[in-house]
């Protein structure tokens, strides 16, 4: 259908509609879904009087013209609520559309009249009227019905009780030619961004390549390649490489950050350029362009994505400061200004000055940077710091590049302020870090997770949920032993449908810190190349592997929407459940937040809403530790031992 011209003024139109949801900052921003997932669409919609109004959604793939309509349901008090599908990825927009129904108005008061015993006959060259306007917008079999409808009510020879018992097929026809000539519809349109199926369920792991030959010496891509099956074993599907690039020579750091290298030492991935070439370019070490696409394909066999570290920063040695010197800012004394944050320095890096008077270019070329890439396969990106960046930057580049890959899904690394990393989210980023690796608490997870996941916040911003970053190793990591590995880990795999690991330190239990107070690792893989020790017998091989069998065996933890928080009388467990869309698979997690000794206590559980009759028992199958249990009631006994197991994640059935 096409969309009616609302816009224009008119007053003849009496539909007003308002609080359309979900909607993000009145539609200034998209709203965000996956493939196969849907959108429900509330709004309030009513008008003078007492006529019948109607309601329909209306949505369209962005360039398209035609409008697909769908009915939307009058729920009473002038709330309507509908709901469609969203089939595949892509830029989308969504509108609703009210209208009076002259037609329904005139058969709700036709049976009123009749009821009451009133002459109709007006009445019914009235409703052939109505009926003649439909069969003009009508074609085909359905107009001719409509034009005998049309003449047997103008003719009034048949008895109005026996046209009424026929009219429910008229109502039907009429249906589905309504009258939207003044119709409404809400303004602005609303847009949709649709995702890959993995923006919205994936498990993230995190190496260094140079890390990953075995024996002492460089690693390379076929040696990445060497480490997949172990991967896909362990269930991950994405594996993210930091910055793949020629690294600079000038001012490069040393082992610990060391400010002068020794000769030997390999730089830090993140300060990108050298002679060899800059964000386009592959480190002569790691392999060729044609080794990169061997790593992709060998990857998809095992049914992972690899993902790409998007810098931009670059070494003063990228020939971008010698070819383009406007795209960084001069200090008074002729030199570059390399990155700062006081009193910290950074000379191995310098970053671009989007003050520049030449920006249109620069935007153009970083964009081309990501395009390079997703030419050559890549379709997942996590972005370094983009909230040191232009909003306006992203914008154009998330824009530009989707338009071209639309499955191409963006992480945002902006570990800052809450509304900066939000503005993110709506400008375009499909996955977003988060302050979880901080989130220590039951009162902290639950209320942090509960804005994600439960406020309008869920319509924009994605979370992807890391208990560790290779700049991050936070305390309770550092002190708490395996119990505190293992309990961060469940919590970020099963809270989050999205969550990454730094995974060979975090598989291997690594907390040694650069120093007390510090969140720095010692020895830093960004700094060297480590070897890492897999064959440990306190590694958490066996632990990760089985939540993330769980993981693709419940579509309950495939989704963050119905994450729920329940009642345990002691605040060092924390009791959360997930359930499916279509309520066929509940899971329920209990984790000891206690890294040291063992915790007891009763959980409350509200049955009926979790879909279980309360007077019926239920069966407690234990993902992790693969026994089972049977609980009556809304009110049951837990225990856990850090020494042991720190976490139940159970699959709930009804017995």
């Amino acid at each position: 259908m096409d969309m009616p011209d609302s816009r224009a003024h008119d007053g003849r139109r009496r539909v007003a509609i308002e609080q359309v949801k979900p909607a993000v900052d009145c539609g200034r921003f998209p709203i965000k879904r996956t493939e196969g997932g849907r959108v429900v669409v509330s709004a309030h919609v009513m008008a003078d009087g007492h006529d019948v109004v109607r309601a329909a959604l209306l949505t369209r793939k962005q360039g398209e013209s035609a409008w697909r309509q769908v009915p939307m349901n009058d729920l009473g008090n002038d709330e309507w609520r509908g709901e469609f599908e969203t089939p595949e990825a892509g830029r989308f927009e969504y509108a609703v559309l009210g209208w009076v129904d002259a037609f329904e108005t005139w058969l709700r008061d036709l049976r009123k009249r009749l009821a009451a015993g009133q002459d109709v006959a007006v009445d019914l060259k009235i409703g052939a009227k109505l009926v003649g306007q439909a069969a003009n917008r009508a074609a085909g079999p359905d107009r001719a019905k409509l034009v005998e409808w049309q003449t047997r009510l103008s003719a009034g020879r048949e008895s109005p009780d026996a046209l009424l018992a026929q009219v429910s097929g008229l109502a039907e026809l009429i249906e589905r030619y309504p009258d939207h000539e003044l119709a409404t519809y809400c303004d602005p349109l609303l847009p949709l961004v649709v995702d890959c199926r993995r923006a919205g369920f994936s498990a993230w792991y995190e190496l260094f390549p140079r890390s990953c030959a075995a024996e002492s010496r460089h690693g390379t891509f076929d040696d990445v390649v060497a480490w997949l099956p172990r991967l896909a074993e362990m269930g991950f599907d994405v594996l993210y490489l930091p910055p793949i690039h020629p690294i600079g020579q000038t001012f490069r750091k040393g082992k610990n950050n060391a400010v002068v290298a020794a000769a030997d030492d390999d730089g830090c991935p993140w300060a990108i350029g050298s002679s060899e070439g800059g964000h386009k370019a592959i480190h002569r070490q790691l392999g060729t362009l044609a080794d990169l696409r061997k790593l992709i394909a060998a990857a998809g066999e095992h049914g992972i994505d690899l993902a790409l570290d998007i810098a931009f920063q670059c070494s003063p040695d990228h020939p971008y400061v010698t070819e383009h010197p406007l795209w960084f800012r001069q200090r008074p004394d002729g030199t570059v200004q390399y990155a700062e944050n006081p009193p910290k320095k950074y000379q191995d890096i310098y970053p671009f000055d989007f003050e520049t008077s030449d920006w249109r270019a620069l935007w153009r070329e970083l964009t081309d940077v990501v395009l390079y890439w997703c030419n050559q396969g890549v379709r997942i990106f996590r972005v370094d710091n983009p909230h040191t960046k232009p909003f306006g930057f992203w914008e154009f580049l998330i824009g530009e590049v989707k338009a071209q890959f639309p499955e191409t899904i963006f992480l945002s690394e902006a570990f800052t302020r809450p509304k900066v990393m939000y503005r993110l989210a709506k400008l375009g980023f499909s996955q977003s870090y988060t302050y979880f690796t901080w989130r220590v608490t039951k009162a902290e997870l639950t209320e942090y997770l509960t804005e994600l996941t439960q406020t309008e916040v869920r319509e924009f911003f994605r979370p992807n949920l890391w208990p560790n970053t290779p700049d991050i190793l936070p305390e309770h990591l550092q002190v708490g032993g395996r119990a505190a590995f293992a309990a961060r880990f469940v919590l970020a795999a099963t809270m989050g449908s999205n969550y990454g690991i730094y995974g060979p330190a975090y598989e291997t239990l690594e907390n040694r810190p650069r120093e007390h107070g510090s969140e720095e690792y010692l020895d830093s893989e960004k700094f060297q190349i480590r070897e890492w020790d897999f064959d440990r017998p306190d590694n958490l091989h066996q632990l990760i592997t089985s939540v993330n069998r769980a993981r693709r065996e419940n579509p309950a933890l495939q989704s963050d929407v119905h994450l729920r928080f329940h009642p345990l009388d002691n605040e060092q467990l924390i009791c959360y459940s997930k359930q499916s869309a279509d309520g066929n698979n509940l899971v329920l997690a209990v984790v000891n937040l206690n890294f040291h000794e063992l915790q007891r206590g009763f959980i409350e559980l509200p049955l009926a809403e979790l879909g279980l009759d309360p007077a019926r028992p239920y069966q407690l199958h234990d993902l992790l530790a693969g026994t089972t249990f049977t609980w009556q009631g809304p009110r049951n006994f837990v225990e856990l031992d850090p020494g042991q197991l720190s976490a139940h994640l159970f699959r709930v059935e009804q017995v």
